[in-house]
């Protein structure tokens, strides 16, 4: 069925020519990425979706399945992990368990969050999985659920191996989600500054948690061949930006590249809010219905992102099926709105019905029937 132009919104916008996008900074780094979580939308990058080794950005994946776990009360924060002795000899960055040590599930975390230990992600992945190859098997697959098609692990840490590589833009993918679906534990773990286990206090590598007030996480990453990578995110009011660098040349490049990545975007783009959530967009009409029209709308507020000053120059039109027949459940997809900045695209976003509407009687589905059919 096609869909058709039902009709321009937000009139008091004016379209003009022209419109300047901002440039983006030189970064320092193999491959890169710049995203407004507000609106969804990726305002840079540079080889996004090129392959490379992700070091101990693996570990993001590691927490969202810990975090899965916890949340569907298969282990508790306050339960204490056997240490295994492939966890304990494990090479690498550690927290320094031992076999025969008492540690608990919440330590085992922040070992991993702050001090990107190998040891304790393999502990925690042995006590999710039973054990790391099965760990890996539920990583690869939450990987597919989460769109990152160019991810594949095989470990919990991010240790070299040639089949172990993901991308940017799947990094991307994995940190807005972590964000996203688990923010109170991100809000606990990705800003803690240093953890101390086992007599030995370790700071965090993430070096903006300590140069920029908004930045709260997310994680850092580092080998010979992948270079050192960061995953940084800051939040100005309602406005989070997510960064992802991957490939720079040392520890003060990562956070500096990082750093001036968050600000290019603080600085030349705006979020523009749309739409509140079960703000009605559009009457949309309805055949065969109890109702001739549904009040069509998003679940969730709309925003968008735009360079500043570029506000006024954003247009709308709503587009729909035709016809759209009844019944229709509230929730149910009604249309989308496609939305650019002088001719170029910024976005398509579902819109929703905010009402049900039942079916007509016999009578009103057979008149609305002959209509359609002489139309």
């Amino acid at each position: 069925m096609p869909r058709i132009l039902i009709a321009i919104v937000f009139a008091s916008f004016a379209t003009f020519a022209n419109a300047l996008t901002p440039q983006p900074p030189a970064v320092d780094g193999s491959a890169w990425l710049l995203a407004d979580l507000s609106s969804g939308q990726i305002l840079a990058a540079d080889k996004a979706d090129e392959r490379f080794e992700p070091a101990s950005l693996t570990k993001l994946m590691t927490a969202y399945l810990v975090f899965t776990a916890l949340r569907e009360k298969r282990i508790s924060l306050e339960q204490q992990v056997a240490v295994s002795e492939r966890a304990w000899k494990a090479p690498g960055s550690r927290m320094f368990i031992q076999p025969g040590m008492p540690v608990t599930i919440g330590q085992l975390i922040q070992g991993m969050e702050v001090q990107s230990g190998n040891d304790a992600c393999i502990a925690l992945a042995e006590a999710v999985g039973g054990s790391e190859d099965v760990f890996v098997q539920l990583m690869n697959r939450e990987a597919e659920r989460l769109g990152m098609k160019r991810t594949h692990f095989v470990n919990a840490t991010g240790l070299p191996d040639a089949q172990h590589y993901s991308t940017a833009h799947d990094i991307y993918l994995l940190a807005t989600a972590l964000i996203r679906d688990f923010p109170a534990d991100y809000a606990k773990y990705y800003s803690q500054k240093e953890f101390r286990y086992n007599n030995i206090t370790q700071r965090n590598r993430n070096r903006l948690l300590w140069l920029d007030p908004a930045v709260d996480g997310v994680k850092t990453g580092h080998t010979e061949a992948a270079g050192y990578c960061l995953v940084a995110s800051a939040k100005h009011g309602p406005r989070r930006l997510l960064s992802v660098l991957l490939g720079s040349h040392s520890e003060e490049s990562r956070a500096r590249e990082s750093q001036k990545l968050l600000n290019w975007g603080f600085q030349f783009y705006d979020s523009f809010k749309l739409y509140d959530e079960g703000q009605p967009v559009k009457q949309i009409q309805v055949w065969k219905g109890a109702s001739p029209t549904v009040q069509a709308g998003f679940e969730t507020t709309l925003t968008v992102s735009v360079p500043k000053g570029e506000s006024g120059k954003l247009t709308a039109e709503l587009l729909s099926q035709r016809p759209l027949t009844a019944p229709i459940a509230k929730g149910q997809r009604v249309g989308m709105l496609r939305v650019t900045l002088e001719g170029t695209p910024v976005g398509e976003y579902p819109l929703v019905a905010l009402e049900p509407v039942a079916a007509a009687g016999v009578l009103g589905r057979a008149w609305d029937t002959l209509r359609l059919w002489l139309k």
